[in-house]
């Protein structure tokens, strides 16, 4: 019998320009966009507030691997942002493989009728439900928590 953490989670897809926001329910049967927030220096302080309104038991971040299993520049750009995000919101954040995400996003939005280029604003937030629903559905059929769990440095000052 598996075992699933019950309780909300934020998902976060982060591009350069933009960064998107989903969270699941308690019980984790449905993924929902939020928002996109523009990549900027207020980021971290929105996503913040967002963490504090939904109460997150952990933020669930798309870390961008390639298709052979390798670290990128946006890898290392997605954990130096996941680690931020848990030095300022306080909250278990977990580096989630985001392999296809942003594709199955496309690729949704693509079957619903909307084109790429209307498609801008939005996609961000699909790519974070997609990642946020595997990261749900596989925690549930296996027991066990999907990623990574960002550790911060002890020494670091805050």
């Amino acid at each position: 019998m598996s075992v699933f953490r019950r309780g909300v989670r934020l998902g976060i897809d982060v591009g350069r320009a933009r960064i998107g926001v989903s969270r699941c329910d308690p019980d984790g049967l449905l993924a929902v966009p939020v928002e996109t927030v523009p990549r900027n220096d207020d980021s971290i302080a929105r996503l913040t507030q967002l963490a504090t309104e939904y109460e997150p038991i952990e933020i669930v971040v798309g870390l961008p691997i390639n298709m052979r299993g390798e670290d990128t520049e946006s890898t290392t750009d997605a954990r130096a942002f996941a680690e931020t995000l848990a030095e300022a919101t306080s909250r278990p954040v977990r580096l989630v493989d985001e392999r296809l995400s942003t594709v199955s996003a496309h690729q949704a939005l693509r079957a619903s009728g909307r084109t790429q280029r209307g498609s801008r604003g939005i996609v961000d937030q699909v790519a974070a439900v997609v990642l946020l629903q595997h990261a749900v559905d596989t925690e549930k059929s296996t027991g066990t928590p999907t990623g990574t769990l960002v550790t911060l440095d002890e020494e670091t000052p805050r």
